[in-house]
């Protein structure tokens, strides 16, 4: 399993390689993967442990970016 602050091999950030959208865009095709009628079962692990990287990745994201709004948005707070 990955540690929470890493990034999928093939997602990494801000230098050219996949990010957000493309990383929500392979999971998705994971999942009609997965609910297809030719699953291949001997992928299945594989395709089970990808999603379950590309989500955490995700959620690590989406953390980093919240607190990255909420620090921009305090900025704007006059109040000392």
């Amino acid at each position: 399993m990955m540690a929470a602050d890493a990034v999928p091999e093939s997602a990494p950030t801000g230098d050219g390689g996949m990010g957000y959208a493309a990383a929500m865009a392979e999971l998705e095709a994971i999942l009609a993967e997965l609910e297809g009628d030719d699953l291949d079962v001997d992928a299945l692990g594989r395709k089970v442990a990808r999603a379950a990287e590309l989500i955490g990745w995700a959620r690590t994201r989406i953390v980093a970016a919240r607190a990255e709004l909420d620090e921009i948005v305090a900025d704007l707070d006059p109040s000392p």
